[in-house]
């Protein structure tokens, strides 16, 4: 068999020219150092790497609660719209019934003052206590089971 013979040749490496003077600090933005397949360094615009895009949100499912106090809502406060609009119409009569329990309370007041008073005069016109009775009872037992014996005596 015949064999290719290769020729092996190394490169050499070039300086740039147009950097040779430059510090990091000089070069302006945008702009980078760039190595050459052919080995050469040199300046080159470099496209600007745009952020990555945020991430897309992915819908979370309602919570339970959240839906039921949602449906709630509406259905509280049309109660509490409702309980007022009762109470409107029944102040009237919440206001006569208090003022019906204050007189009641005044009639019943006058009333514990003024029969004892008007049974006073009663007995008084009388007769000053003629032909009235008076009843006296004495009771009394021995022990604490005891049979209990009493007398009545009218006077």
């Amino acid at each position: 068999m015949h064999e290719t013979a290769y020729e092996i040749t190394t490169l050499t490496p070039q300086q740039p020219t147009s950097t040779a003077g430059m510090l990091p600090a000089e070069i302006p933005p945008g702009v980078q150092m760039v190595t050459l397949p052919g080995g050469i360094r040199t300046l080159a615009y470099t496209p600007t790497q745009t952020p990555p895009a945020p991430p897309v949100p992915v819908a979370q499912p309602i919570p339970t609660w959240a839906k039921t106090t949602a449906l709630l809502t509406p259905t509280i406060g049309g109660g509490i719209a409702a309980a007022g609009v009762g109470l409107s119409y029944a102040a009237p009569g919440l206001i006569a019934m208090s003022e019906a329990l204050w007189a009641a309370v005044a009639l019943i007041a006058a009333a514990a003052i003024g029969v004892p008073m008007l049974l006073s005069i009663g007995r008084s016109a009388a007769g000053g206590g003629k032909g009235s009775t008076h009843i006296t009872q004495n009771i009394t037992a021995t022990g604490m089971f005891g049979k209990a014996t009493g007398t009545i005596n009218h006077r």
